[in-house]
């Protein structure tokens, strides 16, 4: 079909993305080591590693996990540790030994790390040891008695440094909490004797499954998206053609990696295209220390940079920001959640570049749609399909409604999981193909998409839909308000009524005055109700709010 998105398409990008170069992720890593060998792939904590070096080690994890662990294709493995070295080479080798890897948020709590391994049914933990007194709790409530290794943050630093690293980290930072785990190896050992046992190439399909990525349980109970090599070849392919105009011929290019790896976002384009491309990642392990970061961004002259908008607004508040060498960067891309107007103008402004919305799913690779790199972007939406990728906007009994209607936003393409670990997914498809996202958006005549709201978190006041994005972005630009976030709580006149909980940037701000600007600025039907100033807001390790958690504790207070 001639869909009306690929007329916007930036020069030289195909509509479809053929056939595909790879039969399995092993071939892609081996292929970019063999490209690239002596140039850095990742640095962190000062600390930098070739892609010759990535891949040995990973390749001398793969023969320990198969050889001393005895894992067979097809076992799962879960990972579960913040941006560290540690992580490419974890992640590389369990799929070099052909085994599933399962991305573990490190912040979970014992709760949803016991539900998490129990159903994904993990065979072995490669863990950083701040978090191991929780893995510690579950141990004997889990089934499978997985085998665990067990990692410092400074073992990748290595020498004095990271010895001094790993003893502030524990004796002067008290971030790792007291554990007992005598029967874990250490993540250093087995790469050592993993260097000395015979690496098996594994008989990979392109369809087994490499990735079992879990929802991240913001909507309920987090589920297991099956992504196979096929998938995330795919999705490589389409986001290398996209990025292209960014990228830059014959030197390397330095990417910020400030979004955690184990997120879907970050792995496929911050990893696996990134590394596929010979770029420089610079791996941020704690974003949320806005100091630290903006002192680690003034080291390096950074050409891309991922976020979401809680991040990027982070930035643009601390005063040393303005000071970051801007003059290579190429591209912000911002995803996970809407980024606000205000931010986007602000970011424009100071860095000379704009920040590029795009959208996707754990369940979808995750990129179903991107603003043109090309200078053609569209602000206030998603952008356009990727190639090979078709959306449709469909209303709840199934059927695609035309172009300009509000509808579910609704996918099918290569890059879409087949469906959910252990589940069954019924319903989550409309008509077996088109995979349904919970968003609501809606198609512009030039095909760019626009996302309203997540479906569940619609507000609906007498009749009318509001949508919480909407009243977002809107009390976002009062230059008194840091951060926002709005949810329908019950009123017993009009159903719903919205509240709104506000993060102050000036503590002269009151609830008067911001009622008096969300008047100037809504229709009636849209103004906040309710205003509640907080500290802060809940949010996920990726920085996106959950209100989710600001719904349940509006129903805790009502009972």
């Amino acid at each position: 079909m001639n869909y009306p998105w690929y007329s916007k398409y930036p020069k030289g990008t195909p509509q479809q993305i053929g056939t595909l170069e790879y039969n399995s992720l092993i071939e892609l890593f081996e292929v970019a080591a063999q490209k690239y060998p002596n140039r850095i792939a990742f640095e962190n904590f000062g600390k930098q590693i070739t892609f010759a070096e990535i891949d040995a080690r990973s390749t001398a994890f793969a023969a320990y996990l198969q050889n001393e662990l005895n894992l067979k294709k097809g076992d799962r493995v879960a990972i579960q540790m913040p941006n560290l070295i540690q992580f490419p080479i974890a992640f590389m080798g369990v799929i070099k030994a052909g085994l599933i890897a399962v991305n573990t948020n490190p912040l979970y709590t014992p709760r949803e790390m016991e539900h998490q391994f129990n159903d994904a049914g993990v065979s072995a933990i490669v863990i950083v040891a701040n978090f191991a007194h929780n893995l510690e709790q579950i141990l004997p409530r889990l089934k499978n008695k997985p085998q665990i290794i067990l990692t410092s943050m400074g073992d990748m630093v290595g020498g004095l440094k990271g010895t001094i690293l790993n003893f502030v980290v524990k004796h002067v930072k008290k971030m790792v909490p007291a554990f007992r785990l005598p029967e874990a190896i250490s993540f250093n050992a087995a790469l050592t004797k993993g260097a000395n046992l015979t690496y098996q190439k594994p008989p990979l399909n392109i369809e087994d499954i490499a990735v079992l990525q879990y929802t991240g349980g913001t909507t309920g109970i987090s589920k297991g998206a099956q992504l196979s090599h096929r998938n995330l070849i795919a999705h490589n392919a389409m986001i290398t053609h996209w990025f292209r105009p960014i990228m830059t011929e014959g030197r390397q290019d330095i990417i910020i990696t400030a979004l955690p790896l184990y997120h879907i976002f970050a792995l496929t384009v911050n990893g696996l295209l990134m590394y596929t491309q010979g770029v420089k990642s610079i791996l941020i392990t704690n974003p949320r220390d806005i100091p630290g970061f903006v002192k680690e961004l003034k080291k390096h002259r950074f050409s891309v940079m991922t976020g979401v908008n809680t991040l990027f607004n982070g930035l643009l508040n601390n005063p040393n920001f303005k000071e970051c060498d801007f003059s290579a960067l190429k591209g912000a891309i911002g995803g996970a959640m809407a980024v606000q107007d205000v931010v986007a103008d602000k970011w424009e402004k100071l860095t000379g570049c704009p920040i590029i919305e795009g959208y996707g799913l754990s369940e979808t690779s995750p990129v179903l749609c991107c603003n043109p790199l090309d200078g053609n972007h569209k602000r206030g939406t998603i952008g356009l399909p990727m190639p090979s990728t078709e959306i449709g906007i469909f209303d709840d009994d199934g059927n695609q409604l035309p172009q300009g209607e509000v509808g579910e936003i609704c996918a099918r393409g290569p890059q879409v999981m087949r469906g959910y670990w252990n589940q069954d997914n019924t319903g989550v498809f409309f008509h077996n193909e088109w995979f349904r996202t919970g968003d609501i958006g809606v198609m512009d005549t030039e095909g760019y998409f626009k996302i309203v709201d997540r479906k569940k978190d619609m507000i609906k006041v007498s009749g009318f839909n509001v949508y919480p994005n909407e009243v977002e972005n809107v009390l976002a630009g009062n230059p008194k308000v840091l951060e926002v976030a709005a949810i329908g709580v019950p009123d017993a006149k009009s159903g719903e009524a919205i509240k709104v909980f506000v993060v102050k940037k000036d503590e002269s701000l009151t609830e008067e005055e911001l009622k008096h600007y969300a008047h100037e600025n809504l229709t009636n039907y849209k103004v906040p109700r309710h205003i509640e100033f907080r500290n802060e807001l809940p949010k996920t390790n990726v920085g996106k709010i959950l209100r989710r958690a600001l719904k349940e504790e509006e129903k805790q207070k009502a009972a």
